[in-house]
């Protein structure tokens, strides 16, 4: 009976092993963060129905602001992907805007989209991640 636990534990830690060896991570690295108020808020959007909609994100990503900024997400699995990020200055969780609706804050999308009078489609924003290796993506903020 021991030994049948033995090979049980063995086989479990030999599972989880290739399982975390298979876990590649996305690295977002955002450029542009013109001050280090408040923070810098990403999500990573999986399709176009989901796009910036962030309680459909597959992943939200938060970090101190500063000049360059580096998110890490997670165990994504392989996919197209879309990533938006906003510098949150005043810390109040959304891009403020102006009265006219322009916005005052710091925003960026991958691949650099810029949307016509707006934000980009997801199409524009869309990258390939295999989920084998990690990948790293690079844009800038907006201002």
């Amino acid at each position: 009976m021991a030994s049948l636990r033995g090979f049980a534990v063995a086989v479990g830690c030999l599972l989880l092993a290739g399982k975390v060896a298979c876990a590649a991570d996305l690295i977002v690295v955002i450029d542009g963060a013109r001050n280090s108020n408040g923070h810098v808020l990403a999500a990573v959007y999986a399709d176009e129905n989901s796009f910036l909609n962030t309680a459909m994100a597959k992943a939200l990503l938060r970090e101190n602001a500063a000049g360059t900024v580096r998110l890490v997400a997670h165990d994504l699995p392989p996919g197209s992907y879309a990533v938006s990020a906003i510098h949150d200055e005043n810390d109040n969780g959304k891009l403020d805007r102006n009265f006219l609706g322009v916005p005052i804050e710091g925003f960026g999308f991958s691949n650099d989209a810029v949307g016509n009078a707006g934000p980009p489609n997801f199409g524009q924003a869309r990258f390939d991640f295999d989920g084998k290796a990690d990948k790293t993506i690079k844009f800038s903020f907006n201002y």
